[in-house]
């Protein structure tokens, strides 16, 4: 199974993709879709929407993860990385309806083992799971990352294989 997550972000969109063979996972690849500051909004959510078009056309997934949106301050930001969000999950719903969604807690539980885990104990896990000499940099895509290895290991995931039962979309 191929897993491509996904952490919105409205100047910086993380993207990772493992496949996953049982318990063994192996990257494919990892990023960021970077847009710039003082570009045009609808240029800015155009060019996450290709760059998650073009991800899925490269990389095939059979399912993809998106983070869920979790804000306590800053309002506008909040509507900017839903808009983000929002163009990213129509590019990936015009290829598959194997969408998925998970909460960072759900994150954190699922690499970790402890839901409130911090940044540097997720990345440290990532870095063990795919067997790799270093932290994936920047930070967005080892979130990412981390969303695709939780998607993974998860029991639904895993059921959704086996039972084929309806899909948790987004």
């Amino acid at each position: 199974m191929i897993v491509l997550g996904i952490d919105p972000g409205y100047a910086l969109m993380g993207w990772g993709v493992v496949e996953a063979q049982g318990a063994r996972m192996r990257l494919l690849g990892y990023g960021c879709v970077e847009t710039q500051a003082g570009v045009p909004m609808q240029h800015r959510l155009r060019a996450l929407q290709l760059g998650v078009r073009d991800l899925v056309n490269i990389y095939h997934p059979d399912d993809v993860a998106f983070e869920e949106l979790f804000f306590a301050r800053n309002v506008t930001t909040a509507l900017m990385v839903g808009a983000a969000r929002g163009a990213a999950i129509i590019s990936a719903a015009e290829y598959t309806e194997s969408l998925y969604e998970y909460t960072p807690m759900q994150i954190k539980q699922a690499v970790t083992g402890y839901g409130k885990a911090d940044k540097k104990q997720i990345q440290q896990m990532v870095k063990t799971f795919l067997g790799l000499p270093k932290i994936p940099r920047p930070d967005d895509a080892a979130d990412a990352l981390a969303l695709a290895i939780c998607h993974a290991r998860s029991a639904t995931s895993l059921l959704a294989r086996a039972q084929n039962p309806v899909k948790q979309t987004v």
